[in-house]
């Protein structure tokens, strides 16, 4: 009787524990297997991870805020005021200006019109004569930015030549060609209505035969005082010419005048020699409002005109101590960026202008 009840036993204890293992087994065998499509959509399915934006490619960040300059000839000073632009208004990829060496300032109204890459330049007021017939609206097509110095006229003669008409049919020189003397100085020379043998070799050249009596005259334009006049020795009798200012260069040149404490050794004390000005300025293409090239000299205006003080400071050339931010350019009309900075800050304009 023990036997059976414990054969009773064991099978009511198998009989468990089938149980509780088909309760374990049931919800196994009720999940249905996702079939191969479901499968296929979740490896499809975009995965929700946050990413932070790809990086700008380096062309695009370098070209962004790049400003292309045209300078001059290596030796001149455009170049040198560009170069000095340059460094002062450098601020990596916010602002990145490109000094260009070019065939001359009179040259870099081409290279502005059409040379690509090019958004600025530095040319001689007068360079604008020359693409009246050709560019109908050129003094719409350009703007102003600055001012940046006069360059004067300096006509150098023998002590023979006593006014300007006696340097008709004699050998004048001009400086090489691409000098803002070998292209400004036969302009005026054609207002004033001289017909003249011109010349265009060094001056060094051409002073040494002025000495032999074998030049009659050299013209200079460049900001005085000049190095060859202060320091040279001439013979009594070599002297400055006058040039009168009158309206027949009240377009694109400036009054000025040669005074005896820059050039002592040719001009008497308290008297002066009345000339002319070139202006040599900063200027832009007239890029239309909102467009990019015309933000990049939005952005480089406001740069220049904010740190014009850092350019007056030891090291840099000395004329920009002289520079006035609200000067004017015969001729042209001012960058509508620049004109608005005159209008936004009156008191700094005349503060980095005195």
């Amino acid at each position: 009787m023990r036997q059976v009840i414990s054969g009773g036993a064991r099978t009511a204890k198998r009989g468990v524990l089938q149980l509780l293992v088909l309760a374990a087994l049931v919800p196994l065998l009720t999940t249905v297997p996702p079939s191969s499509t479901d499968a296929q959509a979740q490896r499809a399915a975009p995965r929700q991870v946050r990413r932070d934006p790809p990086p700008e490619k380096p062309q695009v960040t370098m070209n962004a805020w790049t400003v292309g300059l045209a300078g001059g000839l290596l030796e001149g000073a455009p170049i040198r005021f560009a170069s000095e632009i340059a460094r002062v208004v450098d601020d990596g990829d916010k602002l990145h200006v490109l000094p260009v060496v070019t065939r001359g300032p009179t040259e870099n109204v081409n290279s502005l019109l059409y040379l690509r890459g090019i958004d600025a330049a530095i040319i001689n007021s007068d360079a604008l004569e020359e693409y009246r017939s050709q560019v109908p609206d050129i003094q719409q097509r350009l703007a102003y930015v600055l001012n940046l110095f006069p360059s004067e006229l300096h006509i150098f003669v023998r002590p023979e030549i006593q006014s300007l008409n006696d340097l008709t049919g004699k050998k004048v020189n001009f400086n090489n060609l691409g000098t803002a003397a070998a292209y400004s100085g036969p302009l005026i020379f054609s207002r004033l209505g001289l017909d003249v043998e011109k010349t265009f070799i060094p001056h060094q050249v051409a002073l040494e035969q002025m000495r032999k009596g074998e030049m009659a005259a050299v013209v200079f334009i460049t900001s005085k005082p000049i190095d060859a006049f202060v320091r040279g020795r001439w013979e009594p009798g070599f002297k400055f010419l006058p040039v009168p200012y009158d309206k027949k260069f009240e377009d694109f040149y400036l009054p000025a005048s040669l005074e005896a404490a820059e050039y002592p050794n040719l001009i008497k004390p308290g008297e002066r020699v009345t000339t002319i000005a070139v202006p040599t300025a900063l200027v832009a293409f007239n890029f239309p409002a909102k467009s990019n090239r015309y933000e990049r000299i939005a952005r480089f205006v406001e740069y220049l005109f904010s740190r014009i003080d850092r350019l007056q400071q030891p090291g840099f050339d000395p004329k920009w101590k002289a520079i006035n931010l609200a000067a004017t350019v015969p001729g042209l009309a001012r960058f509508p960026a620049a004109q608005a900075w005159l209008d936004r800050e009156p008191r700094a304009a005349a503060n980095r202008s005195q």
